[in-house]
């Protein structure tokens, strides 16, 4: 029999634990900025590997159905339709030299989210799906492409995803998820702060009623011109002919997204 002290209590100590392995180290306030870096690399690393050089971001509520009262079904069958077209006529659906420009992203939830990736998985192209962690969880919805659905813990992060490839934004009918997302890139756009995108509102009726945006202008909250940061469509052909105007690109400076984040 072994004369060697027990040494139980010191292999069990949590500072004993392999670092990358204890998970109480990892989920502390002291390692948030890695757990940020690990939330970029991890998207990243798997939207290189698929050759995702750009993208078209497609907001809209979750809480729109296909069946849904009022103009919910039409939003969801035009974003539906959108999903297609623009994965057909972007670029998504057949890659050039190993890269996919256009490719639909959402936020990969339910509703106007799920319509647009269903749209494009319609067209046979790869799709997005940008969850992030709720309080009441948040369940990808099956039209999102499994290896391109991925989840964030910080709301910071997934924008930050969002908005480094994008090309440009379709914005649906939507509440206070929508708006912030939204506002977010308008903002982005008044400042010059990064490139200045393509917005597609749909449904201007929508729009018009819920945001007065002549009212934020004459309060002389917003400059007459930042209205112009903006356009409206009303289905899945005008916002596709909309963006074409535009002069859609087919590819952004990444490095200059990126900078937007320094």
């Amino acid at each position: 029999m072994s004369d060697d002290p027990d040494n139980t209590a010191q292999k069990n100590s949590p500072s004993y634990r392999l670092a990358a392995l204890d998970p109480d180290f990892i989920l502390s306030d002291a390692l948030r900025g890695a757990r940020f870096m690990l939330e970029y690399e991890k998207v990243e690393l798997a939207l290189r590997a698929w050759g995702v050089r750009s993208t078209i971001v497609v907001f809209g509520s979750a809480r729109i159905a296909e069946d849904g009262p009022g103009g919910h079904a039409r939003w969801y069958a035009e974003a539906r339709a959108f999903g297609r077209i623009a994965s057909e006529r972007g670029g998504a659906l057949a890659p050039v030299d190993g890269v996919r420009d256009n490719v639909v992203a959402t936020g990969g939830g339910p509703g106007i989210m799920a319509a647009a990736n269903r749209g494009a998985r319609d067209a046979g192209a790869p799709t997005i799906g940008f969850n992030v962690t709720l309080p009441h969880e948040q369940q990808p919805n099956p039209w999102t492409t499994p290896e391109l659905t991925f989840r964030f813990h910080y709301f910071t992060m997934r924008k930050m995803h969002f908005s480094m490839r994008a090309n440009a934004l379709v914005v649906f009918p939507g509440g206070f998820g929508t708006f912030d997302e939204l506002f977010e890139v308008l903002t982005l756009g008044q400042t010059n702060k990064g490139t200045r995108l393509p917005v597609v509102l749909v449904d201007r009726d929508y729009w018009t009623s819920v945001i007065r945006f002549e009212e934020l202008v004459r309060h002389g909250m917003i400059r007459a011109d930042d209205v112009e940061l903006f356009r409206f469509a009303e289905d899945a052909e005008e916002i596709w002919r909309v963006l074409v105007e535009l002069k859609l690109g087919t590819h952004r400076r990444f490095d200059k997204a990126v900078a937007v984040w320094r």
